[in-house]
């Protein structure tokens, strides 16, 4: 019986280490960037027996850490500051290992490899904000494009996008009349746009992106700013203000007008009645 009971304690030993396949793989890798702030994300949230690990590398180049990625319970790694060669590409795995500080003899653990990510190619751009002035004499709407800043420093200075992409940048304009369907494309490789086919006094509406035409077609275009307007010199009242502003105030104004007049006819009688009685209480002349 001995030997049954030690060959159970080894087996129940044996068990309860674990071995590269207990810790699950890491699954749907994916990078995540835009304007150069790159996150790399995986699944699932992992229990109090596992932990991961980020190691990534240029193609082909040594394998590094980011220790703020090393056994973490958390499903992501921030590695803008890590990618410094933003023309290169890189690959990154992620290795399920031990929790911190738990021992293991395990030389290699579970991992997962990411897609190949190059920042320069990959990275989304994000929406520009930009100013809108239409000039004194109706003829000409200018935009003035601010290009977003990204993550990327040199010499202690933050860079845009328009340090990293020079003459690459473009920017599209989308434009339309207000409350209508119909649009119209402007690229300009500067950031002040200026547009001169708009009819005068009409307000239009605008969105600015990045256009990058050096890339591929599904990166070649930044996300959308926001809409701005121009002001309509040409509104009736019913633009400027809704039915329920204009409503109450056409009823005010007939009230207005109603005491007015009611005012006034009471005025206008009182008035002849008094003279009539001024006229019947003078004194009859002698014939």
């Amino acid at each position: 019986m001995v030997p049954l009971s030690r060959a159970a304690f080894l087996l129940l030993c044996l068990c309860s280490q674990p071995a590269s396949g207990s810790y699950p793989r890491a699954q749907n890798v994916t990078w995540k960037s835009t304007n150069f702030k790159t996150i790399l994300t995986w699944e699932p949230k992992p229990s109090a027996e596992y932990s991961y690990t980020v190691e990534f590398s240029l193609l082909s180049g040594d394998k590094q850490r980011n220790r703020h990625c090393i056994r973490s319970s958390a499903t992501w790694c921030d590695l803008s500051s890590s990618l410094t060669d933003i023309q290169s590409c890189y690959t990154a795995d992620v290795l399920s290992e031990p929790p911190p500080g738990e021992p293991s003899d395990l030389i290699e653990f579970p991992h997962t490899s990411s897609p190949r990510f190059c920042p320069y190619k990959d990275t989304d751009i994000g929406k520009p904000d930009f100013k809108l002035e239409v000039s004194a004499d109706k003829k000409k709407t200018i935009l003035y494009v601010n290009d977003p800043l990204t993550t990327v420093f040199e010499n202690g200075h933050q860079l845009n996008i328009r340090d990293i992409f020079s003459d690459q940048l473009q920017y599209r304009v989308t434009y339309r009349k207000n409350k209508s369907t119909g649009k119209k494309v402007y690229n300009s490789k500067t950031n002040v746009i200026e547009l001169t086919d708009l009819d005068r006094g009409e307000s239009y509406c605008f969105n600015v992106q990045a256009y990058i035409p050096s890339r591929s077609t599904d990166k070649q275009l930044g996300e959308l700013s926001h809409t701005q307007c121009s002001k309509d010199d040409n509104k009736s009242i019913f633009d400027v203000y809704s039915v329920g502003v204009i409503a109450p105030a056409i009823f005010l104004i007939l009230l207005l007008i109603g005491l007015i007049i009611a005012v006034t006819v009471i005025c206008c009688k009182r008035r002849k009645k008094a003279l009539k009685s001024a006229k019947e209480a003078l004194p009859l002349r002698d014939v």
